[in-house]
């Protein structure tokens, strides 16, 4: 039987052809998936390296709420029964309302807790303290007006108007008005915080944690009161923060009182 060569030499160049085309792709196969890998590792060293302040970030915010509670727990109080008696109560301010016709359920607990207080003996005078950034917005006037209407008198009320953040009122208790032992009452979720500020600058106080508003209206409230507490141990221990604004003592004298 005779061979054919022209049909041999091609069909040998069609395998050696094929074979070559087999490799070609193959080769650049691996190369992509080669280049994938790099890029999952890079990103996967990237996330790593981005996770890693996030996660210290997240530890110290932690760290600093759990300082903040643990350190004052008992010195905060629920039960009106179970808090010891001062002479003077600082009442903690925060606006009247939220908006046109729309009462701050945050303020009215506040004052019902000081009113509550008071005509139980817990305490004999009420510091009320707050901003007046305007002729329209005078936290303490605002409380002074509605402990009123729930029968505290003129005579037991101070007002603090510089009272602009919880470091300047617990401060400015002391400075200012000359308190050294006395009551706190505002928010069960903010009585820690001010409890800290106050026991870190040595004022021997309680607090008495006005009962919760509902989450619903306080949810805002309570995520900032996370980051606040970040800022209250960073105010004491790294940047030593004081009060806004001092002025000229006024110290508050109590009928009955060592101080008086």
């Amino acid at each position: 039987m005779t061979t054919n060569p022209d049909r041999v030499n091609f069909s040998s160049n069609s395998l050696n052809a094929g074979s070559s085309e087999f490799g070609w792709e193959d080769a650049h196969h691996l190369a992509l998936v080669a280049a994938e890998n790099k890029i999952r590792r890079k990103s996967g060293k990237m996330v790593s390296l981005l996770a890693i302040p996030f996660l210290l970030l997240a530890g110290f915010v932690i760290f600093c709420n759990l300082l903040v509670s643990l350190s004052t727990q008992d010195k905060v109080f629920r039960s009106p029964d179970e808090v010891p008696e001062n002479a003077v109560g600082v009442v903690l301010g925060t606006s009247k309302n939220v908006g046109p016709n729309r009462p701050n359920a945050h303020f009215t607990t506040r004052v019902n807790a000081a009113a509550e207080l008071f005509k139980m003996g817990k305490v004999q005078h009420l510091l009320v303290s707050g901003s007046n950034n305007s002729r329209y917005y005078n936290e303490p006037k605002d409380m002074q007006t509605a402990l009123g209407k729930l029968g505290v008198p003129d005579t037991a009320i101070t007002q603090d108007e510089s009272g602009f953040r919880t470091l300047d009122s617990v401060v400015r208790a002391n400075k200012i008005f000359g308190q050294e032992h006395y009551t706190i009452i505002t928010d069960d979720f903010h009585v820690t915080r001010a409890v800290f500020l106050a026991s870190h600058h040595k004022h021997h106080v309680v607090g008495f944690a006005a009962p919760g508003v509902d989450v619903h209206q306080s949810a805002k409230s309570r995520i900032r009161e996370v980051f606040a507490r970040v800022k209250a141990v960073l105010d004491v221990y790294v940047f030593d923060t004081q009060p806004r604004e001092m002025g000229v003592p006024a110290p508050i004298k109590v009928a009955g009182t060592p101080e008086a």
